[in-house]
């Protein structure tokens, strides 16, 4: 009896872990990969297949140019995702351009193809305060705000709403969970519609946000970090609070996804390896000039004698000519 006890709840300890790792989530996208490439993989081998799959997860690969939905399923896939799109588009940063929000949503279509542009325009709004989203921005100012809008995208989604609650005077006792895009947007749009500018007084802001964190079944924010924030000020409004959010460093060792500000433009392996790529391209265009070269017909190069000598040439020969030491000018002659 006491080894079937034992047995179920180990069972359901592995549950618990699979669920939580998404386990499932991963192998039904292998075998849907699977499924789909099944005359190539023939070649090769399945076992291969899943050895390669899994560690393209593991080194977080596996969301280029995948679509949207699948992107955004785990925890693991969002922290991929910024970590691949800072790695491809530091440079940006490092050459301190400054883009509109349409320009990095291009930059996410090229990882994304399907990448839909309301939540580029509301990380846009985190560093522009809500105002008018064409404006430029820095490339570490909006990812770092992109970061906690993409990451955290639900819980700011149910932040919205309980805001939106303390400014009409309630205190929501309820996780407010909003189920629909549509319903997101409704939101977030009635918010920025009706927000005064001194915001809403962060004691009671905070106690429903605690809430929040313990029942939401969605990737919150660390407590202490929120804590750290909502206690420094006696008010504070919503978009206040997600810039400090995007630029609080606990956010960054939470996710670990991206590296602090002053480190951002910093990739060391990823500049070996572009160095290695570089040198690869450079000795590949090298030999094949090279190459280009030794199989074209040789021929004698044609000397065309010039009737023009240089001007010293010149001196030398008259000054020979009539055995005298002293140079005479061309015009003499």
């Amino acid at each position: 009896m006491q080894n079937g006890t034992l047995t179920k709840h180990l069972f359901q300890l592995g549950s618990t872990y699979l669920s939580a790792v998404h386990v499932i989530t991963y192998m039904e996208d292998a075998v849907s990969q699977l499924l789909e490439s099944k005359e190539d993989i023939s070649q090769y081998g399945i076992a291969k297949f899943f050895t390669e799959y899994f560690n393209s997860v593991c080194q977080g690969t596996h969301i280029l140019f995948r679509e949207f939905s699948f992107v955004q399923a785990t925890p693991h896939n969002r922290a991929s995702f910024l970590r691949t799109f800072w790695r491809c588009f530091r440079t940006v940063g490092r050459n301190g351009d400054l883009l509109t929000a349409k320009e990095y949503h291009c930059l996410l279509q090229l990882l994304c193809p399907d990448f839909p542009m309301e939540l580029t325009q509301k990380a846009a709004r985190i560093v522009l305060m809500d105002d008018a989203v064409d404006c430029l921005m820095s490339f570490s100012d909006f990812l770092f705000a992109f970061q906690i809008q993409f990451y955290y995208s639900e819980f700011l989604e149910s932040v919205a709403a309980i805001y939106q609650e303390l400014l009409t005077g309630k205190n929501p006792n309820t996780v407010i969970v909003p189920t629909s895009s549509s319903g997101q947007h409704r939101s977030r749009q009635a918010l920025s519609e009706c927000s005064p500018l001194d915001g809403v007084e962060t004691s009671a802001f905070y106690q429903c946000l605690e809430s929040l964190c313990d029942r939401s079944k969605y990737s919150c924010p660390p407590s202490a970090v929120v804590k750290e924030v909502l206690s420094s000020v006696q008010r504070l409004t919503f978009y206040g609070f997600l810039m400090a959010l995007a630029k609080h460093h606990g956010i960054n060792r939470a996710l670990g996804a991206l590296p602090d500000k002053a480190d951002l433009m910093l990739d060391p392996l990823m500049d070996q390896e572009l160095d290695k790529l570089v040198a690869q391209v450079s000795g590949l265009s090298i030999s094949n000039m090279r190459g280009d070269t030794a199989s074209l017909p040789s021929r004698p190069s044609p000397r065309i004698s010039s009737p023009w000598r240089p001007l010293h040439h010149r001196r030398k020969i008259d000054t020979e000519s009539d055995g005298s030491t002293e140079e005479t000018d061309s015009s003499e002659n």
